[in-house]
C-alpha cells in the first residue's frame, strides 16, 4: 500500500511553517496517543504515521529532499528517522556511492577529509526529572582540535599545508581494470587530499588531541527510559579540519520508591487505615508535580480499589499535557493494638456476627459447598 503524502498526514498544506507543522503534530498526536486509546490499534497505526511525517518535516534538510523526491528520497536511508537519507546534490551517483560504501573505505566524508567519530554517553536521572526537563553536565573524554596548530596538522598553523600532487586534494584515486573503474585510497596522502610537509609536534599532524570535555545536556520533560539524544557536533573533532562527529547522550531513568511509570500513566500505592477504608475519608496523596491531591475513599472500599486522579500523570513528550494518575488501596490492618483496642475489636466482631463481609462469606460458602459434594 502507498504511503500517505506526508503533508496530508498532519493535515497541513505543502507551505505550512515550522509552527503549524507543530501545532498539527501535537493536535494530531495528543488525539491518537496510545495512552488515550488503550488496546486500539488502529490509532497506535496512526500514530507511529504522524510521528514518522512530523519526523520527516521537522527538519529543513530531510524537508526539501521530501518535497523534491518524496517518500523516495527516505528509501534508501532507512526513512526520515536516520541520518537523513542519501545526498541528491550536484554529487550524481558518485556521491550517493560514497554515502552508501563510505564507512568501508575508512568513514571519509566529501573532499577526503575524515570526519570525525560519534561518541556515546550515558546519563542517569530522578522521575522527577524526567516529569519537568533538566540539564545534565557531562564529561566526556574525546579528541578535540589542537590549539598549537589551530586544527590544521601543521608545524606553521594556517602555513605548510599543501594540496596533494597526486589526487589533486580528492584523497582517492581511480583507475580503469578492464571494463571496470576501481576507486581506491590515494596513497601518497592516506585519502586526506593533502600533504603536510612539517607536522606539527603536538598532535603530529592529526590535528586532534585528546582531552576530556564538559558539556551540557538538556532533557526535554516526558522522556522515556533508554531515550536518545543527539548532539550535533559534539563528538570527536575531525583530524586537519574535517568536520565533527556527533554525540549520542542515552538516558537512563532511577526507580521511583513511590510512583511506577508506563508511558504518561503514574501509578501509586496507597495505603489507607481500616478505620478509614470501612468508614470512608479523605485523604491527601502525593503527585509527580510535588503537590498533594484530594482523593475521597468511600465508606467499605477494599485493598486493590483502584481512583483515576485526571491530569495528575506524567508530562506527555513534545506537548504541554499530562497524563492520568492511578490511585491504588492498600487497606493496612492495625499492628501492637492496645487493650482498649483490642476490647473494642472484639465487641465489634461480636456485633458484627460474621455480617458485612460479602467477599469472606462468599468464600467460605463456596469451601462447605466443596466439600460437601465430596462427600
Amino acid at each position: 500500500m502507498a504511503k500517505q503524502d506526508y503533508y496530508a498526514t498532519l493535515g497541513v498544506a505543502r507551505d505550512a511553517s515550522a509552527d503549524d507543522l507543530k501545532r498539527a503534530y501535537r493536535k494530531l498526536a495528543m488525539q491518537h496517543h496510545p495512552d488515550r486509546n488503550p488496546g486500539d490499534k488502529r490509532a497506535e497505526a496512526k500514530f507511529k504515521e504522524i510521528n514518522e511525517a512530523y519526523d520527516a518535516l521537522k527538519d529543513e534538510q530531510r524537508r526539501a529532499a521530501y518535497d523534491r523526491y518524496g517518500h523516495a528520497a527516505f528509501e534508501q536511508g532507512g526513512g526520515p528517522g536516520a541520518a537523513g537519507g542519501f545526498d541528491f546534490g550536484a554529487g550524481g551517483i558518485g556521491d550517493i556511492f560514497e554515502q552508501m560504501f563510505g564507512d568501508f573505505m575508512g568513514g571519509q566524508r566529501r573532499g577526503g577529509r575524515r570526519g570525525g567519530a560519534d561518541l556515546r554517553a550515558g546519563v542517569e536521572i530522578e522521575l522527577t526529572e524526567a516529569f519537568s526537563g533538566s540539564k545534565a553536565t557531562l564529561r566526556v573524554p574525546t579528541r578535540v582540535k589542537c590549539e598549537a596548530c589551530n586544527g590544521t596538522g601543521s608545524e606553521a598553523k594556517d602555513r605548510g599545508v599543501e594540496t596533494c600532487p597526486s589526487c589533486h586534494g580528492a584523497g582517492k584515486m581511480r583507475a580503469q581494470r578492464g571494463f571496470f573503474v576501481v576507486e581506491q585510497t590515494c596513497p601518497t596522502c592516506g585519502g586526506q587530499g593533502r600533504v603536510i610537509r612539517t607536522p606539527c609536534k603536538i598532535c603530529q599532524g592529526s590535528g586532534t588531541v585528546q582531552r576530556e570535555r564538559s558539556l551540557q545536556v538538556t532533557i526535554p520533560a516526558g522522556v522515556e527510559d533508554g531515550t536518545r539524544i543527539r548532539l550535533q557536533g559534539e563528538g570527536e573533532a575531525g583530524g586537519a579540519g574535517a568536520p565533527n562527529g556527533d554525540l549520542y547522550v542515552h538516558i537512563g531513568i532511577k526507580p521511583h520508591p513511590i510512583f511506577q511509570r508506563e508511558g504518561a500513566m503514574i501509578f501509586c500505592r496507597v495505603p489507607v487505615r481500616m478505620t478509614q477504608a470501612a468508614l470512608g475519608a479523605e485523604i491527601d496523596v502525593p503527585t509527580i508535580d510535588g503537590t498533594l491531591a484530594k482523593l475521597k475513599v468511600p465508606a467499605g472500599a477494599q485493598t486493590g480499589d483502584q481512583f483515576r486522579l485526571r491530569g495528575k500523570g506524567f508530562s506527555v513528550y513534545r506537548s504541554t499535557q499530562r497524563g492520568d494518575m492511578v490511585i491504588q488501596l492498600q487497606v493496612e490492618t492495625p499492628q501492637g493494638l492496645s487493650r482498649r483496642q483490642r476490647e473494642l475489636l472484639e465487641e465489634f466482631e461480636a456485633e458484627a456476627d460474621g455480617k458485612g463481609s460479602p467477599e469472606h462469606e462468599g468464600f467460605f460458602a463456596k469451601a462447605k459447598e466443596f466439600f460437601h459434594g465430596r462427600g
